[in-house]
């Protein structure tokens, strides 16, 4: 494609770099992003530049967050007897959309998946486990949550969890598998996600 700037070409190109984009949707972008005024466009780089360096991540749960604790942990009214274990940030959003689940989470930022030389010691497992053992901020944890996507991998992250979780006495409970096997939270939709959550069964 033949563009009419280097400057253009090069947008284009770092724009295409986010998932689901190709280059003709982040031409799109880069064109109307070119007409809008200069200051709402500068308002859009410095959100962007902010969010990369001035995120950070939860000290208790891992999620996304602007303090030392994210909103969730730091929040009296949370229910502190009830852990859910997701995958990842996107999985938070996903289950708090559904309004059900009141309790914490942790995040443990991806599933053990040997194929691509991801073990339990590359995820946050150890402080869970710390979590547990220590009861930090008054937690009285009575129930882990394994909310995992229902794949291979989710199953193998699920059962060592489980098999860690069991030796502190405390109750393992898994969603409902009225998400589709072989799916992603974040592709459920609400009702599905939110029966699972209400609907959770006993990890065997």
């Amino acid at each position: 494609m033949n563009y009419p700037s280097r400057l253009i070409e090069e947008a284009v190109n770092e724009i295409s770099r986010l998932p689901g984009i190709g280059k003709k949707t982040a031409l799109r972008l880069a064109l109307h992003l070119l007409k809008r005024d200069q200051a709402q466009t500068l308002q859009l780089s410095e959100a962007l530049v902010k969010m990369r360096s001035q995120t950070t991540y939860c000290r208790q749960c891992h999620n996304i967050a602007d303090a030392e604790l994210c909103n969730i942990c730091n929040n009296p009214n949370r229910d502190q007897h009830i852990i859910c274990v997701v995958v990842d940030t996107r999985d938070v959003l996903a289950i708090e959309a559904t309004s059900q689940f009141k309790g914490l989470y942790h995040v443990l930022g991806g599933i053990i998946s040997p194929m691509e030389g991801v073990g339990p010691a590359d995820l946050n497992i150890d402080s869970l486990m710390q979590r547990l053992e220590g009861q930090q901020s008054g937690e009285s944890v009575e129930e882990i949550i394994l909310a995992l996507s229902p794949t291979m991998e989710g199953d193998t992250t699920a059962f060592y969890l489980q098999k860690k979780v069991k030796t502190f006495g405390i109750r393992v409970s898994t969603i409902a598998r009225g998400v589709p096997i072989g799916g992603d939270l974040e592709y459920a939709d609400e009702i599905t996600l939110g029966r699972s959550i209400v609907s959770r069964v006993a990890y065997d």
